[in-house]
């Protein structure tokens, strides 16, 4: 890691580090697990192959890739205002933005295709998830609610996982609405808490946030709450799809690692909140797939 950056950046020259830095590609590993998620348990219902969980991996990481490096892009004045964010390649001169343009074109195109390959309600629905996911990154100029904006675009995961081995909604049809609110609700959540270092910024800067709009105490406790709702969108969808113990046993690890991550955060401290961000929620989605994966593989 180079000194002044933010975490989870990379030290070194190239094109290939700028473009993984650009969007903090190792962010990755927070909700694929989700879409991964979303496979597992369509395959109860549908035959799955290795070629879709290829495509499927391919759209996530591509729509992602696109949705960050686009933000990038949108907030490179803001992003050059601030302290904690002036060191990201656009402000620092590292990347240009035709340069991030460019890769933000081939990322979704590339998200297109995967769709494409999936079945024709992927390709149908491709456009609209997109258009979301970039649409985000206006959302602070408007809306305290941004950190919901963005925790519906990474919902779009599991569904899309889902959709991705059935092409079909699914039977019942709350279940993916249940298992979409819980991780609209995990990443809310966390994006409310990741926010409270910027409750000054973006006040003075005319920004919005659950954290500037409410201060901190008021918005950890939305984000306690969002957390609850998390944890019931997955214990509802293990019931909807007949799960078995393993399942429910992840729920109860997820929520367990959700109270330590609000144990390092409180409104008076907020000097562990890299931890809290960037280490236990990848932990979160990683053990709660592996626990749905031992459940499927054993029923």
């Amino acid at each position: 890691m180079t000194a002044g950056r933010e975490g989870q950046t990379f030290a070194g020259q190239g094109a290939f580090l700028r473009h993984v830095n650009l969007v903090k590609l190792p962010h990755t590993v927070f909700a694929l697990p989700f879409a991964i998620v979303g496979v597992i348990l369509a395959s109860r219902t549908a035959p799955l192959s290795v070629e879709q969980v290829g495509w499927v991996v391919l759209a996530f990481t591509s729509a992602r890739f696109a949705a960050m490096g686009f933000n990038r892009i949108v907030d490179r004045e803001i992003d050059a205002r601030n302290p904690r964010t002036r060191m990201r390649e656009i402000p620092a001169g590292v990347m240009s933005v035709r340069e991030a343009a460019t890769a933000v074109i081939v990322a979704s195109l590339l998200f297109i295709v995967a769709a494409w390959r999936l079945n024709p309600l992927c390709l149908v629905l491709a456009p609209l998830a997109l258009a979301w996911v970039l649409f985000y990154s206006y959302t602070k100029r408007f809306t305290r609610w941004s950190h919901l904006v963005l925790g519906v675009g990474l919902a779009i995961a599991p569904v899309g996982g889902y959709l991705a081995v059935t092409g079909a909604w699914s039977s019942p049809w709350w279940m993916l609405i249940a298992l979409a609110l819980a991780v609209a609700g995990w990443v809310g959540g966390f994006d409310i808490l990741y926010s409270l270092q910027d409750a000054s910024f973006d006040r003075e800067n005319g920004l919005h946030s659950v954290p500037a709009a409410f201060g901190a105490s008021r918005a950890i406790l939305v984000a306690r709450m969002l957390h609850v709702i998390t944890v019931a969108g997955l214990a509802l969808s293990g019931i909807a799809v007949g799960a078995g113990t393993l399942y429910f046993a992840g729920v109860a690890v997820a929520a367990s690692l959700l109270l330590y991550e609000h144990s390092l955060v409180r409104a008076d401290d907020i000097s562990r909140l890299n931890a809290a961000f960037f280490t236990m929620n990848g932990i979160i989605s990683i053990t709660f797939s592996l626990f749905v994966l031992a459940d499927r593989v054993i029923r």
